[in-house]
Formats: C-alpha cells, sequence, structure tokens
C-alpha cells in the first residue's frame, strides 16, 4: 500500500527519548519538565472526592461552568480584563489547546512565524495543516527579538505569530516594550496571535509577566494558552485551558469538539474547588527559592549558566567542558556521568548548535542536590 507520511520530518521527542534514556542508566532526569515532588495533598483529596460525588461522565464540551467562572475572575483580578465564559475553554493540556488553536486558523499555504528556539509541537502542527513557517532567531546571549529580522519574515500570507512568555527552553521573558511592538505589527500586517503563557506565574526578581491581555489591539486577534499542570505540579493530569475573544473562541470549539469533545471531569471538578487567587501568586517565590538554590550549589567554572528570569528551566553553556555537540554530549552525560538534560538545538528549525543544554529545577533538594555533584565535577 502506498503511503505518504504528513510529517515525513517528525520522530519520536527528544523528551520522550531523554526520559527512556535517564530510566535506561538510571541517571538522574533534569530533561523532562515536570516536578518530583508531591502535589498538594488538599488537591488530590478533592479529585478522589469529585469521583466518589459522581463527577465521572462527560464534562460540557467548553469546560467546567464553575472553572472557567474562576479562570474569568483570575484574568480580571490579576490582569484587570475581562473575558466572559463562552471567551474561555478548558483543554486537555496546553498542547492540545496550541493544536487546536492552529488548527482552527490555518490554511494551506497561510504563513506562520515562530521564533526559535521553540517549544516542539509549533511547526508540526502548521504542517500538518498545509501551513508554511517562517522562523526568527531569538538573540543570544538574552534571547531577545530581533524586530528588524522579523519584518523581513512578515508578508501578505502572514496570518499567524506564535510567542512564548515566560519562555520554553530559554527561561527568557518578552518586555513590555515587546508586547507594544508585537502589537503595533499585528495591525499594521493584520496577523493572529497564539500566546503561549504557559508559566505565567513562574516568573522571578519581581518581574511582571507581560500577557497578551494587557494590550488591547493583541487582546482582541489572540488566543492565550494557559495551564493547571505547570501551575499546580499537575503535568499528568493534563488539563490547560485557552481564552479568546468570542469570534475566535468560536472556531477554536469547532475543532475542539472533535479534538477531544470534553477534559476530565472529575479533575475539573476538583480544580474548580480548589482555585484560589494566592496560590498562582504564591508561585513565583516558590520557585525562585528552588531556581537560586539550585544555582548557588553549582560550583564550575567551566559551566555557565545563562539568565532565567521565568519557567522552571535554565540554561547552561558547557562549550568549556566539551567539544560535543550538544545532543552528543546529552546523551554521554545521561550515560557516563548518570545526569538527563536536554540539547537546546532540538527547539532549532535548522538544528543550530551553540553546546547550550537546558537543565529543570522543578525537583525535590534532594534530586537538585545529586544533580550538583554530577555538574560540579564536568
Amino acid at each position: 500500500m502506498k503511503f505518504t507520511s504528513k510529517l515525513p520530518k517528525v520522530g519520536t521527542t527528544i523528551f520522550t527519548k531523554m526520559s527512556a534514556l535517564a530510566r535506561e542508566y538510571g541517571a538522574i532526569n533534569l530533561s523532562q519538565g515536570f516536578p518530583d515532588f508531591e502535589i498538594d495533598k488538599t488537591l488530590n483529596d478533592l479529585l478522589y472526592k469529585s469521583s466518589k460525588e459522581g463527577f465521572n461522565q462527560y464534562a460540557p464540551m467548553e469546560g467546567l461552568p464553575s472553572l472557567r467562572e474562576k479562570l474569568s475572575e483570575k484574568y480580571r483580578k490579576l490582569y484587570n480584563v475581562d473575558y466572559s465564559l463562552d471567551e474561555i475553554t478548558i483543554t486537555a493540556g496546553a498542547t492540545q489547546a496550541i493544536f487546536t488553536a492552529i488548527a482552527s486558523i490555518i490554511n494551506k499555504d497561510d504563513e506562520v512565524i515562530i521564533f526559535t528556539p521553540a517549544y516542539d509541537c509549533y511547526a508540526p502542527t502548521v504542517e500538518l495543516f498545509g501551513g508554511v513557517c517562517k522562523y526568527v532567531s531569538l538573540k543570544s546571549p538574552n534571547f531577545s527579538i530581533d524586530w528588524d529580522f522579523f519584518d523581513k519574515q512578515v508578508s501578505e500570507k502572514t496570518k499567524l505569530v506564535i510567542i512564548n512568555t515566560p519562555h520554553n527552553p530559554t527561561g527568557s521573558i518578552l518586555s513590555k516594550s515587546d508586547l507594544q511592538v508585537l502589537e503595533q505589527k499585528a495591525i499594521r500586517h493584520n496577523f493572529l496571535v497564539i500566546s503561549d503563557e504557559v508559566y505565567e506565574h513562574i516568573i522571578f526578581d519581581e518581574e511582571k509577566h507581560q500577557s497578551v491581555c494587557l494590550f488591547p489591539e493583541l487582546k482582541e486577534r489572540s488566543f492565550i494558552v494557559g495551564s493547571f499542570g505547570k501551575t499546580f505540579h499537575i503535568t499528568g493530569w493534563k488539563v490547560g485551558y485557552c481564552v479568546a475573544p468570542q469570534w475566535m473562541m468560536k472556531e477554536f470549539r469547532k475543532v475542539h469538539q472533535f479534538n477531544v469533545f470534553c477534559v476530565n471531569h472529575p479533575a475539573q471538578k476538583a480544580l474548580s474547588d480548589y482555585f484560589e487567587l494566592e496560590k498562582f501568586t504564591n508561585l513565583p517565590t516558590f520557585y525562585q527559592q528552588k531556581r537560586d538554590y539550585f544555582l548557588n550549589l553549582i560550583d564550575n567554572p567551566k559551566l555557565q549558566f545563562l539568565d532565567c528570569k521565568g519557567t522552571y528551566f535554565c540554561v547552561a553553556d558547557y562549550s568549556k567542558i566539551s567539544n560535543l555537540n550538544d545532543i552528543e554530549f546529552c546523551e554521554w552525560m545521561t550515560k557516563d556521568k548518570g545526569l538527563a538534560s536536554i540539547p537546546l538545538s532540538v527547539f532549532y528549525n535548522d538544528l543550530k548548535d551553540e553546546k547550550l543544554i537546558r537543565l529543570c529545577f522543578a525537583k525535590q533538594e534532594s534530586t537538585l542536590q545529586k544533580a550538583v555533584k554530577v555538574l560540579n565535577m564536568l
């Protein structure tokens, strides 16, 4: 039977590969972005309670009304913007929200601008629906946007721009001025935006998260994607959400209903009952303490860490340690040194190798201590 793959260049993700390698060699896993500590017992108990009380059948397609009401309240109190329940949909994780948003608006030959290094689900989804990816490489070492180069990538076919702040994998953030520039360019060129804001509450050093919803013209043309998994340390629950103007959300839900239809009902009920604003606003302090604890233990002048302003990842330059490319270096470190990380080149369309690796510090102190022993001996 003749068969042509729709994604011929796509294989197993680097996260699956490195986690499998970590298991095979018994390595400390700082590669995949998941916490290794327990979730809040209260949330765990609420999940059990919601299932026991009978919330075990299909949830509403668009998400539990009480949970969407809590999200609406969050945006109103934290950002002073209004999203109605018709503008909020609960999703099976942030990746599904991104997939569905792209699927709802991208037609054949539409161009999509992606900033690299980029999370690996963006480009394949664009290509799956016949779109064309145009890439803008962030400028090292701070991973800032070269807006002049961005202008060269914009054309009359530009339909969508995807941004991610705080940024995975680099830990950088977009500034207020960046969003103001993006807003003016969106108006001038009439493109839409997907803003991946899954780490919005993990931002450090008293910085303020610059959500697209704070900029009126961006708000009216943007999907915002969020994640309960990142916020409440429940990545395995796969519950996220998307907010957007009503006309965009209408198109989103057309796809969503045939994509997953609805999301885990007991998990939604538990999250709705657990939802309190201070649980979001306390998160920066929690993860900044982990970042600082981890980095303060590092005592290896040959390993240079870049600024980490958000997310629970930090990036290290190993060029003074090895000439191996970053994929080879990560494999060597996992197999020979017992520590798994992620090479940054896999986040670039051209596999650009700058001798950088990503490490996840969303771990128990005991895990971080073991990891630092390895890093300090490199």
